[in-house]
């Protein structure tokens, strides 16, 4: 197999697999933690508004406070790090700080830049789903992306949707403005993924139309 550096984006996309045994006490060097993460933050996004922040659990003590939280998934303390993927329910407000540089640099002009900001705005004021659902989402993409950079670096992780959405929250303090979406667990595999079986082409893809 290639080092990791070296897989294309296809080997990358055939290797990633959902991993839940990791083996305990492998720390990530810092470089290559951020390195993942500045991967995964370019991932596309509605009107490029990233709603997507990243909060990470590296320490010890913090992960085994996280275990009755995830319902007790043991992947939690084992592996190296735990990523929480929140979802922006007010990316909206950050319109501004996307947008006035490409104003102010002659990148986007005045109306251009009025016009933009009161779409924004607009679908951001049509009650809560929307918002929640552009939360979900977007940060879904840039979770995606974090896995495949994950794995371009010779790591494993596993996307978790079962853990109590209300006590994560009281217990890393996350504000009201950000949704859980998932946890993903990253680390060094201690066994193999389970094979997985995938439909054809046939099953999934539907041309044109639907007969």
């Amino acid at each position: 197999m290639k080092e990791a550096l070296q897989m294309t984006a296809q080997e990358v996309m055939h290797s990633r697999h959902a991993v839940r045994r990791y083996v305990p006490g492998v720390s990530i060097p810092q470089a290559e933690l951020q390195e993942i993460l500045e991967l995964a933050a370019t991932a596309p996004s509605s009107w490029n508004l990233q709603h997507w922040r990243f909060l990470v659990v590296t320490e010890q003590e913090n992960k085994k406070r996280l275990l009755p939280i995830a319902f007790n998934q043991q992947q939690v303390v084992d592996c190296s790090a735990v990523i929480i993927i929140l979802g922006d329910l007010e990316a909206n407000k950050s319109a501004e700080a996307v947008y006035r540089p490409m104003l102010e640099s002659g990148a986007m002009s005045q109306q251009a830049y009025d016009t933009l900001l009161g779409n924004i705005a607009s679908a951001y004021a049509g009650g809560p789903e929307g918002p929640r659902d552009e939360a979900n989402r977007n940060a879904a993409l840039a979770a995606m992306q974090l896995m495949l950079a994950a794995k371009a670096k010779g790591y494993d992780t596993c996307p978790m949707g079962g853990f109590d959405r209300v006590k994560i929250r009281e217990e890393l303090n996350i504000p009201d403005r950000f949704l859980p979406v998932m946890m993903i667990t990253l680390g060094k595999a201690a066994a193999p993924a389970h094979k997985t079986s995938r439909f054809p082409l046939e099953q999934l893809v539907v041309m044109e139309r639907f007969s």
